[in-house]
């Protein structure tokens, strides 16, 4: 037993020499490691580049829309029968002014569509899509409307009409895909979210990849309403 105390007073005599030796050789600096050893260490703060950005870019979709506008001409007609003969025809002309908009909807975009690399920051878009399109009933109006000889044609006016709107929608809509409407909406997208992460960081170079349009982006299905006929453009 006694081996073992004394023992432990060597050791701890040991230990108070070295640390002697250690405040002789280096000072107070000698203290000041070993409070360091113990001491919780706290990083650098920093700037969360992604996180900065994906927010930035998330509040920007409507500056992302592209705008087609359409007038179109469309007549409708609905016929009245007495078995297999045709005893009258209802014929409705309408002016029609159509408006589609597209976009990216820049509210999806996640931290995982963002790389911040060491020299550049890659971001990656949702695809292109129509976003709505409408009547601008303001500027649309019924030309004509006629019930035929003897005015034996139909009293369907407001269901004529609103096939024409319809048909208008499906017009307007085909015309804006094949002019390359998403495609614009993609290069405008590209340009805002450019010039917004360059708010953020301006010292690494920007590169925005785009989406091809999903298939059936420019789909704009036509509710079909028995013995109403849209005219052939």
């Amino acid at each position: 037993m006694k081996n073992f105390w004394a023992t432990i007073k060597f050791t701890i005599f040991l230990a108070a020499v070295v640390a002697g030796v250690g405040v002789w050789r280096m000072g107070g600096g000698f203290f000041e490691q070993a409070i360091a050893l113990f001491s919780i260490q706290e990083a650098e703060p920093e700037v969360d580049i992604q996180s900065l950005i994906v927010k930035q870019v998330r509040d920007a979709s409507e500056l992302t829309t592209a705008i087609y506008v359409m007038e179109a001409v469309v007549p409708t007609k609905q016929e009245a029968t007495l078995g297999s003969f045709t005893v009258g025809t209802t014929r409705l002309l309408y002016l029609a002014r159509g408006e589609v908009r597209a976009g990216v909807d820049l509210s999806q975009l996640t931290p995982e569509d963002v790389q911040v690399l060491d020299d550049r920051i890659m971001i990656e878009l949702p695809a292109a899509q129509i976003i709505d399109h409408k009547i601008d009933v303001e500027r649309s109006r019924v030309y004509s409307y006629d019930r035929g000889f003897l005015g034996l044609g139909p009293d369907t006016a407001p269901e004529l009409q609103s096939l024409a709107q319809r048909e208008t929608l499906r017009r307007v809509v085909k015309a804006a895909c094949a002019d390359g409407l998403l495609q614009q909406a993609n290069n405008r997208a590209g340009i805002v979210v450019t010039q917004l992460v360059n708010l953020v960081e301006t010292e690494k170079q920007i590169v925005v990849q785009t989406q091809n349009p999903l298939s059936g982006s420019c789909a704009s299905p036509v509710a079909q309403i028995h013995n109403l006929v849209a005219i052939p453009n």
